[in-house]
C-alpha cells in the first residue's frame, strides 16, 4: 500500500503544472478515491488537495524569487493558473505574501517538502480488532452539525450532548437492540479532506432496527462489513490516537480499504473522567490488491 502511495506522489510531482485528478491518483494507488483521501490525510497530517497546492506554490515561489526573467503571469501559467489574480491568491494563502511583493522584497517563503511514505517498525502497538458483517440498521438519536477537531475535546459535541436532557437520553438508550450496544457517537458526512474545522453530522444515539420516533433523528446505514477496533487509555487522547493508528498502521498492513459510511464510536468513561474504554466501528471493504 505504501509503495503505491509513493507512486501516486511521483505522479503529483510530474504533473504540478496540470490539473491533478484525485481519481487518477486513486487508480495509481489501486484503491478508491474515498480511501485515498482518508489515508493521505491520516498519514500526511494535511488534506490531499492542500498538499498539492503547497507543492505547487513551493516550486512557484522558487521561480518567483530565482527566475526574474520570467513574468509573474508566465509563472502562474506554468503552474496551472489562467489568471494572475488566481495565482496571487493561492500564493498568498501558502506564503502569506503576494508574488509581486515577494519578488520585490526577496521575502522569506515557505517550503512544502515532497512526501515519501515509509513503514516505521515500532513493535509497541498491539491493535485489537474484529470484522463484523451487519445487515442494514438505523442510528436513532439526536443530530447536530459540528466542526471536526483532531486533538483534545470537541466543545461543540460536548455542548450538544449536555443540551439533550436526561429523559431524552434514557428514551434513546431504550431503543438499543444490537451491537454496538448502548449510547454511541456517530460521525457522518465528513468533508473528503478531513481538514480540521470542516463540518460533519454528529449523532448521539443508538444502533437499532426499530422505527425511529418522530421526535428523534435517524440515519439508515446499508448492510456491509465493519472493522471494529478496541482500546483503552487516557480520555480523550486515546480515542483520537485510536483513529490515527487505524489509518496509519492497520490499513497499510491489511487487505482492506475504508468505504463510504458513518464512523461509530462507543465509549465508556471511568468515574473520574480520566480514562475510557472505546470501540471504534469503521466501514470497510476488501482491497482489490493485497497490501505491500
Amino acid at each position: 500500500m505504501l509503495e503505491r502511495m509513493n507512486e501516486a506522489m511521483e505522479h503529483i510531482e510530474a504533473h504540478l503544472g496540470e490539473h491533478i485528478e484525485a481519481a487518477e491518483l486513486a487508480r495509481i494507488a489501486m484503491t478508491s478515491e474515498y480511501h485515498l483521501r482518508r489515508m493521505f490525510s491520516a498519514l500526511a497530517g494535511v488534506p490531499l488537495a492542500e498538499y498539492i497546492r503547497r507543492r505547487r506554490m513551493t516550486l512557484a515561489g522558487a521561480e518567483v524569487l530565482g527566475a526574474p526573467d520570467r513574468t509573474l503571469l508566465e509563472v502562474a501559467v506554468r503552474y496551472g493558473y489562467d489568471t494572475g489574480e488566481g495565482f496571487a491568491r493561492a500564493f498568498r494563502a501558502v506564503h502569506g505574501i503576494g508574488p509581486g511583493e515577494a519578488r520585490r522584497t526577496r521575502a522569506a517563503l515557505r517550503s512544502q517538502q515532497r512526501l515519501t511514505f515509509r513503514l516505521v517498525v515500532e513493535g509497541s502497538t498491539d491493535m485489537r480488532y474484529k470484522l463484523v458483517d451487519k445487515e442494514e440498521f438505523r442510528v436513532v438519536g439526536k443530530r447536530a452539525r459540528v466542526p471536526l477537531i483532531h486533538e483534545g475535546p470537541n466543545p461543540a459535541i460536548a455542548e450538544f450532548i449536555r443540551g439533550i436532557g436526561k429523559e431524552t437520553l434514557e428514551h434513546i438508550a431504550a431503543l438499543s437492540d444490537q451491537d454496538p450496544a448502548g449510547l454511541v457517537g456517530v460521525s457522518d458526512q465528513l468533508d473528503p479532506s478531513r481538514a480540521e474545522g470542516t463540518e460533519l453530522d454528529y449523532y448521539h444515539g443508538v444502533v437499532t432496527s426499530a422505527e425511529p420516533p418522530e421526535d428523534l433523528d435517524a440515519l439508515t446505514v446499508p448492510a456491509g462489513t465493519w472493522a471494529v477496533f478496541e482500546n483503552e487509555g487516557e480520555f480523550p487522547q486515546a480515542l483520537q490516537y485510536l483513529w490515527r493508528d487505524v489509518f496509519t498502521q492497520w490499513f497499510p498492513s491489511n487487505p482492506y480499504a475504508s468505504r463510504p459510511g458513518p464512523e461509530i464510536l462507543r465509549v465508556r468513561v471511568s468515574g473520574d473522567g480520566k480514562r475510557a474504554e472505546a470501540e471504534l466501528w469503521i466501514p470497510v471493504e476488501r482491497s482489490e490488491q493485497p497490501t505491500g
